[in-house]
């Protein structure tokens, strides 16, 4: 009942603020003063808000010592921060700002919930010197203020779910439907919708035509990938103009110049800098720098994490293959389970190192301090993702003799006594030949498949089915052993009426959930455009089964968003940031990829030995040094060369989408005329067109006055005429 309740008249709570007064000192004296100390710092934070004009009382939560501020805005104060954002816009010189003097009729132009949240939230979480209150979760005034969120709007969501999943069975987003996703959720939350659904749209032609490769065709083809590369720089080209478009229907362009401060930007007093502020200013050249100082940090993370996953990959392309000793039936799980164990550590670990180095970088806004973050994590993200498939295409092919020579040397030869030989051939393969023989030839192809169908299918089953798994068992456990203990908890809240009891289930129940966070779904699309982009020269159905989890994808995030998580906080923005940017470094790395695949690989290559066949098939039965010179150094040259025209083939597919999707749009005019419209509106209010001449004297001396009155140029045209 509720995750589904809404009353039918609720209170109209804009935020809430989570608070939470649990102690877990030891001694009793401590307990006494941490509870003093929530208490003075509850009463100063009810105070702020209805000091403000706000309206704020506290509720409590479902943990011991949570307490929910619910905050409420009067009408007065919000016009009153709509006015104060104009101001702010067009000041700054937003495209679509208006004159701060132009009253805004809400009859006709309704303030959308995500609107009304994000001003409130902006007013709340800004500092005192841009206005705000500066109440900030886990700032160092506010300890104990874990979160702030808002509520969802279950009919909303109830009428997206079905429109989604009945009415709408194809791929597309009108600008309808995703003007109500702004209209509740935000700019960043459509944006995202948007990309999702015309990525997905882009993936039917790389779909048709790897369906055609792979039935009539062949892999490898470069004919295919050479349409793939040039399908990505196109999408990724049309994107950037799409985005653009989008930001000007919305009103969101040029976002990031209205941006409030982060309240963690600490700013010194020395130097002049861009980012000027009142409480000080930090040089740009000092964050670069500290930029520039994590790289090493990160290059060994990566460095690390790059050994690990190679380890892994050599115990299951080599060492499993030659196992013979007891359990050998189960030995092909260990690699899964060695990176189950210790890659997520790993990541956890580096995550955190990120986020406090991003700190230390001091940035001023919140949106370059997701860029770089977001940076930081997609990078070690994209070697998890990738480094397999590198690993078997350039090094488990071209040297796995090599390889499984060395091992098996190492695993016998290596052995300092001979019972320490026979040891090992009792549980490895001591016959050289036939370990040389145990090799996969179609691992990449079955690499590909895992990576596109069955980790999707995972990722989907851990979005969306684990979440309704885990609330039954919650709901179960509740209501069983610890049931009467928590209904107890809520015998003397003072609510008096059956509908606030409600409500407040109701809204107990949203605090629960996690918070939506963008970098996930945006990190998974990502990652599965590089697979598309880069590796599916391997299995020409890569883009087929982006398609079909991109469908599921659409509905299945709408559900996640609307029942598994906290409604998310509505942000201005005007791009997709640095995805965008990865998404192009995705498009150069495939030019390369797909050079180097399409050269060593190609069937029927020049020098095979066999009807179906490579070009390292002619060299698996060499030395490293002659695979190494034959096979990977003009695989390399290739790769080189695709570089070169890659940035040739994205300066012209620029140019192109440019003239054809932007050029004389009705976006670029109004982007052309917003700004000259307001100033010229501005300059009217003024009365810059009326010159007040009742005052004015004539300036002209009277002994010059005979000089003007006279003209001779008629005379002279006259005579001319007569001579003629």
């Amino acid at each position: 009942m509720a995750s589904n309740f809404e009353a039918a008249n609720p209170p109209d709570v804009d935020l809430i603020l989570v608070f939470s007064a649990n102690s877990r000192t030891l001694s009793k004296q401590e307990a006494v003063e941490e509870a003093r100390n929530a208490q003075d710092e509850y009463n100063r934070l009810i105070q702020i808000l209805t000091k403000a004009g706000l309206r704020a009382t506290g509720r409590r939560g479902l943990a011991h010592g949570q307490i929910l501020i619910l905050v409420q805005t009067p009408w007065d104060k919000i016009t009153k921060l709509v006015q104060r954002e104009r101001h702010s816009d067009f000041l700054i010189g937003l495209p679509s700002a208006s004159l701060p003097s132009n009253v805004r009729d809400f009859t006709t132009d309704p303030l959308s919930p995500a609107d009304r949240i994000r001003l409130v939230h902006t007013y709340i979480t800004s500092s005192a010197l841009e206005g705000g209150l500066g109440i900030v979760p886990g700032a160092q005034a506010w300890p104990r203020l874990e979160s702030i969120m808002a509520l969802h709007s279950h009919k909303f969501n109830d009428t997206w779910l079905q429109s989604w999943t009945r009415r709408q069975i194809g791929f597309g987003i009108g600008f309808r439907e995703l003007e109500g996703l702004r209209y509740q959720f935000g700019e960043s939350v459509a944006l995202y919708f948007s990309f999702l659904s015309s990525y997905a749209q882009s993936l039917i032609f790389p779909a048709a035509l790897g369906l055609l490769f792979f039935w009539y065709g062949a892999p490898y083809s470069p004919i295919y990938s050479t349409i793939i590369v040039l399908w990505s720089i196109t999408f990724v080209e049309w994107w950037r103009i799409r985005e653009r478009i989008l930001s000007v229907r919305w009103g969101s362009r040029g976002a990031l110049k209205v941006e409030v401060r982060r309240p963690q930007f600490r700013g010194d007093t020395t130097g002049k800098t861009v980012d000027t502020n009142d409480a000080g200013t930090f040089p740009w050249w000092k964050r670069e720098l500290r930029m520039v100082a994590s790289v090493p940090v990160i290059t060994f993370f990566a460095a690390v994490l790059a050994a690990l996953l190679t380890g892994i990959f050599v115990f299951e392309a080599f060492v499993t293959q030659i196992y013979t000793g007891p359990g050998r039936q189960y030995i092909s799980f260990s690699p899964t389970i060695l990176f189950i164990a210790l890659v997520p550590r790993l990541l956890a670990v580096y995550r955190s190192y990120a986020i406090r180095a991003t700190n230390w970088e001091n940035h001023l806004h919140q949106s370059t301090f997701d860029s770089s973050l977001t940076i930081k994590t997609f990078a070690l993200s994209a070697i998890v993702a990738y480094l397999g498939l590198a690993l078997s295409a350039f090094v488990y092919v071209p040297f796995h003799e090599t390889i499984m020579c060395a091992i098996h040397g190492w695993l016998f030869t290596g052995a300092e006594f001979v019972g320490e030989k026979e040891e090992a051939g009792g549980i490895f393969e001591a016959n050289l030949l036939k370990a040389r023989q145990k090799v996969n030839p179609s691992r990449l192809q079955d690499q590909m498949f895992a990576y596109t169908v069955t980790n999707q299918i995972i990722n989907f089953g851990l979005e969306v089915v684990l979440p309704f798994a885990l609330r039954g068992a919650n709901s179960v456990k509740a209501n069983g052993v610890n049931g009467k203990k928590k209904r107890v908890v809520f015998d003397d809240e003072k609510t008096g009426e059956k509908q606030e009891r409600e409500f407040l289930e109701y809204v107990r129940h949203q605090v629960a959930l996690p918070q939506y966070q963008l970098f996930d779904d945006y990190s998974e699309m990502v990652t599965q455009f590089g697979y598309v982009t880069a590796w599916s020269t391997i299995w020409p159905l890569a883009p087929l089964m982006a398609l079909f989890n991109n469908w599921f994808e659409l509905r299945g995030d709408a559900l996640k968003i609307s029942t598994h998580m906290r409604r998310p906080l509505p942000q201005r923005s005007d791009t997709i940031g640095p995805w965008l940017e990865s998404m192009a470094f995705i498009t150069w790395l495939a030019a390369l990829t797909n050079s180097a695949l399409v050269y060593l690989f190609e069937p029927g290559a020049i020098g095979s030995r066999a009807p179906i066949s490579t070009t390292l098939d002619a060299q698996v039965h060499t030395t490293f040094k002659e695979t190494y010179s034959n096979a990977i150094v003009p695989a390399l040259l290739i790769a080189l060369s695709a570089s070169h025209g890659y940035i040739l083939a994205r300066l012209l597919i620029r140019h192109i989408v440019e003239r054809f999707c932007w050029k004389g749009s009705r976006e670029e005019r109004v982007l052309e005329t917003a700004d000259r419209e307001v100033k010229a509106k501005y300059l009217e209010g003024l009365g810059g067109d009326q010159v007040n001449t009742t005052t004015q004297k004539d300036d002209l001396p009277p002994s010059h006055a005979a000089f003007w009155e006279r003209d001779d140029g008629m005379d002279e045209l006259a005579r001319a005429i007569k001579e003629a």
